[in-house]
């Protein structure tokens, strides 16, 4: 058994990896998706930034695990690597944001996605709207959570297995640019192109699925 710990994007909860949670547990894994502090149905008085969703997350980690994390997920999966990189079989960037020390979400975003931020936290400026297309389950993203660095010491580099899924087919172009350059001829990472836009799941599960099983045998090969 392999566990996973599944992180969405901004704007989701662990829901959007229904079913992915679903094909792993019945397949015999542990598999955790996270709805991050601020994401969930019932409104949080708190301020919520970057620092609480790492926070969150690393709680969760007692022992082995593979982490995932989708889109600003890869703020969060990076950041609690480098806490417990000791714990950590494989990290697992799905079109990710991956940062170096002192980077934010927003410092690694083109400037359209710098600029559908801005009009999204024009109402309160405390979080920012879930664009029109978005599933109904979405919710207003903490806006602190986007703008905050991240401390790194570099020590999630030591994970033994990292792989990088880009969508191709993404219109404007890559959604995280500056992490696709930035992993796809380092020879740590296993880099991949997906024919899918930046929703990964929209044309389903398969392909993830199937990622995170040919990791789960690697992550068992190498406790033995």
């Amino acid at each position: 058994m392999t566990e996973f710990v599944l992180v969405p994007g901004a704007w989701h909860g662990g829901w959007w990896y229904d079913p992915v949670v679903e094909a792993l547990t019945t397949r015999g894994h542990r598999a955790r998706a996270v709805t991050l502090a601020g994401l969930a149905d019932t409104a949080e008085e708190h301020l919520v930034t970057l620092e609480t969703h790492i926070d969150q997350v690393a709680a969760l980690i007692t022992g082995p695990v593979v982490l995932v994390g989708h889109s600003y997920g890869g703020m969060v999966v990076t950041a609690v690597a480098d806490r417990v990189p000791h714990l950590v079989r494989a990290l697992v960037m799905l079109d990710a944001d991956v940062p170096d020390d002192g980077d934010s979400c927003w410092s690694l975003a083109p400037p359209a996605i710098r600029d559908s931020l801005i009009e999204g936290a024009g109402d309160d400026g405390l979080t920012v709207a879930p664009l029109p297309f978005f599933d109904d389950r979405a919710r207003p993203h903490p806006l602190a959570t986007l703008i905050q660095r991240v401390y790194l010491t570099g020590a999630w580099k030591q994970v033994p297995e990292k792989v990088f899924a880009a969508a191709t087919d993404t219109p404007g172009g890559l959604q995280a640019p500056a992490s696709t350059a930035k992993v796809r001829d380092d020879p740590a990472w296993r880099y991949e192109e997906w024919p899918t836009s930046h929703n990964v799941l929209r044309d389903g599960p398969d392909r993830v699925v199937g990622l995170l099983l040919s990791l789960s045998v690697a992550a068992r090969s190498a406790t033995r």
